[in-house]
């Protein structure tokens, strides 16, 4: 929409237009039946439509192309772009002709014009020309301000200009969530929304990891050899659709083994989103800086790093346990194991683990049996710090299922 100032009579006149790709013609067909009076005339007609298309002319779509009779809708996150042309429409010579176009948004004022320099003169009928480019990247009301000034022969200095107002509204509804495994990784699901009115082409989808991870994009699946997306071949997402994107990302190992740096809020990185619209327009997004609170350990973190899925009854099996100090004090703990009444622990309850410096880990191989069948929970671990006589319990570490020795065991 155009908001002027009063008229005032110039030698110069200004035109903008926005610069958009074309769409596709759309036609309204007109049938009827053979019975009815017209008889075939109006499909006749529509064959010999030039627009319609041979062999389906009943649809509304056409075969030729039509400029666009608006203003149009504009997105985050794609080009705007606009044609300014300064014609003389005097029969004098016009001086010191200078076109400025800025755009103003509601926290800032850029500066759009492709040179700030002052063009000597312009002849009568003829005019001066600039395509201006700008990527969208606030939401909400923006205006283009286009100044033009100059010098008449009599040396009166003149000076107007004209306002275009603008939205620029939402394209993509993005939310994401944060998922915590049993190790240091991360599970990043983002849930991407079309919030327009006309399909678009996922181009890309992609995050960009900050320096304390690695990423590994879940998106895809290996058929006979190939890479094959989730989502099929067409990457097509239907207006007010949903498509759900999910990564795995996992600290680095010189991050890893500081447990003070994985601890509190950080930086996961953010996405990047580039998409296709109508006849090709590209628009592309990047979120801030995601940032997840990582989960509370308290002083003493324990993971497992080994265990079967499948155990026999009455059979002894191994796991894994891994100690973190994740406090900043050197800890002298005891290990103590508690039996349960399905899982019994195999070994010496009570021994001393020694001294575990901040941020350092041990390993531990444990042996256990259980003496019922079924899911079983694997709890009763406690460990005790020497040195404030506090104690960690440790219950329902993980689940193992139990079955009859008598069933083979297939891995």
């Amino acid at each position: 929409m155009e908001v002027n100032p009063p008229k005032q009579e110039h030698l110069l006149a200004l035109k903008v237009m926005r610069l958009t790709k074309p769409t596709l013609f759309t036609n309204i067909p007109v049938t009827c039946e053979e019975k009815d009076l017209p008889g075939d005339l109006f499909n006749q007609l529509m064959r010999d439509d030039p627009s319609t298309v041979n062999g389906a002319e009943v649809l509304m779509l056409g075969e030729m192309l039509t400029l666009p009779q608006n203003f149009g809708n504009i997105f985050l996150g794609e080009t705007f772009s606009s044609y300014i042309s300064v014609h003389n429409d005097s029969n004098q010579v016009v001086k010191d002709i200078l076109v400025k176009a800025d755009l103003q948004t509601s926290s800032q004022r850029l500066n759009l014009s492709a040179s700030n320099a002052a063009v000597a003169e312009l002849k009568p009928d003829c005019c001066i020309d600039d395509v201006i480019h700008h990527e969208v990247k606030e939401i909400g009301t923006h205006i283009l301000v286009c100044a033009v000034s100059y010098t008449t022969q009599a040396g009166e200095k003149m000076y107007f200009r004209k306002f275009f107002k603008f939205q620029v509204l939402k394209p993509l509804d993005v939310k994401t969530k944060f998922y915590n495994a049993e190790t240091d990784e991360v599970f990043l699901e983002a849930q991407i929304q079309n919030m327009t009115t006309s399909p678009m082409f996922m181009e890309k989808v992609s995050l960009e990891p900050s320096i304390m991870y690695s990423v590994t994009e879940l998106n895809s699946v290996s058929q006979a050899g190939e890479c094959v997306s989730t989502f099929g071949s067409r990457a097509y997402l239907q207006p007010m659709d949903t498509r759900q994107y999910l990564y795995c990302l996992k600290p680095k190992k010189e991050f890893a083994e500081k447990a003070g740096i994985i601890k509190g809020v950080t930086v996961i990185g953010k996405l990047d989103i580039v998409w296709k619209t109508n006849l090709g327009e590209r628009g592309r997004l990047q979120t801030s800086q995601l940032q997840r609170m990582a989960p509370g350990y308290g002083d003493v973190r324990l993971s497992l790093e080994a265990i079967p899925d499948t155990v026999n009854l009455e059979e002894p099996f191994h796991i894994t346990c891994k100690i973190t100090n994740c406090s900043e004090r050197t800890m002298d703990l005891v290990l103590e194991m508690c039996n349960t009444n399905s899982i019994h622990w195999c070994g010496i309850s009570g021994r001393q683990l020694g001294k575990l410096h901040p941020s350092s880990s041990l390993c531990l191989a444990l042996t256990l049996l259980s003496s019922v069948q079924g899911l079983q929970s694997i709890s009763g671990l406690r460990l005790t710090d020497t040195f404030l006589k506090r104690t960690y319990e440790y219950d329902d570490i993980a689940q193992v299922c139990v079955v009859s020795s008598a069933i083979k065991v297939e891995s």
